[in-house]
């Protein structure tokens, strides 16, 4: 496979570029998170307390690791645009592969509107005179444009905001661990809710790693998928690992948890209860946190748009939303749809409803895809797989982890499941009246990768 291969977009001659190597898809799977440790998660601790988001942050990372494990290997058996939607597809059948897609749908097109918000959050910080909704919207709009200016662009504006926003977590560990304090951690009552709030948590926790699987969106904009997306995703799952568990513990030992357990900007919070709010370490992490905000919105927007995209040239979606342009290689109509679809949503202002009724998409395009892992295997034992997960082992824990992650998340989320099952709703009756109309021929939709293969 060479840098110049093209896949080609119905009644196009555009195509996505094959520009992404490692590094690139280890600053999405990391930008598309980072913002997790900037804001969402602190929510956990009014749900569950700080040692009850603590525990449930122990199964939500075991999930994780055993899951990306499972899903390079769907990600490089089948590098496909679509990811979830083309791996349930392959296995499945064109029904669910179309639910898969468009859970993850819900998950990536939810998320950027609580993101925009806790931007909005922290430069209403910063200078109080800028309403947050007002912050929020702008900063929408400006990573919509900086998207259409090319997945080169796109990838090199992630590095560069993943980078700053590792170094802003990395100066707030360092200003908060002289001050940390584990009785505060372990302060009384322990679980002030129990193991109801330690399940509570559980949608905060997943917070801290929501999105990494996105980055199987850009593979067919990767150099070599098959040798790439491993290093990428692993790397990135590792470094996603420490940040959370030191991000949790050290807010939580210098500040009193209930002040930043319903706030879109914890970190300058918590520094402000040691340092004061004025003071210069304060106002620089906050600074450095729209890095991290910027990482994760950028990188999402990325995964909506690629998602759409492959979706509609599937013939799930209307084929308008398949157009590429043909000079930036950006699917146009892909990016900006679902992002209406985002500004709407960022002005109900609703942070924590948007953030769990992303977890609730992400919850099903994980057991789903986890499902099409197992029934490949049987259907499709000769498939290719350069990367081979240790099957059935990791897959088993993370499907009986992904269990209890899910069955917490619809235990603890009854108005935004309501929210969620509308969608899903209207996604299905969508479905059966127009799009199971125009999707292409299996043989057609993956013949591409077969080639590519070959």
């Amino acid at each position: 496979m060479t840098t110049e291969t093209k896949l080609v977009t119905p009644g196009s001659d555009a195509h996505l570029s094959r520009v992404l190597k490692p590094i690139h898809l280890w600053a999405l799977a990391v930008g598309l998170v980072i913002s997790g440790n900037y804001f969402g998660w602190s929510y956990g601790f009014g749900a569950g307390g700080p040692m009850g988001l603590a525990l449930a942050l122990i199964p939500v990372t075991i999930f994780y690791v055993t899951f990306i494990l499972s899903y390079s290997e769907l990600a490089t058996a089948i590098p496909h645009a679509g990811g979830p939607s083309a791996y349930a597809r392959r296995a499945m059948g064109p029904f669910w592969g179309y639910m898969n897609g468009i859970s993850c749908l819900i998950e990536f097109v939810f998320a950027p509107p609580a993101i925009a918000l806790a931007v909005g959050g922290y430069i209403n910080f910063l200078i109080p005179s800028v309403p947050t909704l007002t912050a929020a919207v702008a900063a929408f709009l400006f990573f919509i444009f900086v998207n259409y200016l090319g997945m080169k662009t796109s990838a090199m504006v992630e590095l560069v905001v993943t980078i700053i926003a590792l170094v802003g977590l990395v100066i707030f560990w360092v200003a908060a661990a002289p001050h940390f304090s584990m009785t505060r951690v372990m302060a009384e009552p322990l679980l002030p809710f129990g193991m109801k709030g330690v399940m509570a948590a559980v949608p905060f926790a997943i917070w801290f790693y929501l999105a990494i699987e996105g980055g199987a969106m850009a593979a067919e904009e990767m150099v070599n998928p098959q040798k790439d997306i491993p290093k990428g995703f692993l790397s990135g799952m590792g470094t996603l690992m420490v940040m959370g568990f030191l991000t949790l513990f050290l807010t939580a030992g210098i500040a009193d948890y209930n002040l930043v357990s319903a706030v879109d900007f914890p970190l300058p919070i918590a520094l402000a209860q040691v340092f004061g709010e004025n003071a210069f370490i304060v106002v620089l992490v906050n600074i450095i946190g729209l890095f991290g905000l910027i990482a994760s919105l950028h990188g999402i927007i990325v995964g909506y748009s690629r998602q759409t995209y492959a979706m509609a040239r599937t013939g799930y979606l209307p084929k308008f939303l398949a157009y590429v342009d043909p000079k930036r290689h950006t699917p146009v109509w892909a990016l900006l749809v679902p992002g209406i679809v985002g500004l709407g949503v960022v002005l109900t202002g609703q942070t924590a409803i948007v953030i769990t009724i992303a977890v609730i998409g992400s919850v099903a395009l994980y057991m789903l895809s986890l499902v099409s892992l197992f029934i490949l295997r049987s259907k499709e034992p000769n498939l290719k797989r350069p990367f081979r997960v240790s099957y059935p082992i990791v897959p088993v824990i993370s499907f009986i982890t992904g269990i209890f992650l899910t069955v917490s998340v619809v235990v603890s989320s009854v108005p935004a499941l309501k929210w969620a099952a509308l969608v899903y709703v209207i996604a299905i009756a969508y479905y059966f009246i127009w799009g199971n109309k125009n999707i292409r021929p299996f043989e057609e939709e993956f013949g591409v990768l077969d080639e590519l293969d070959a």
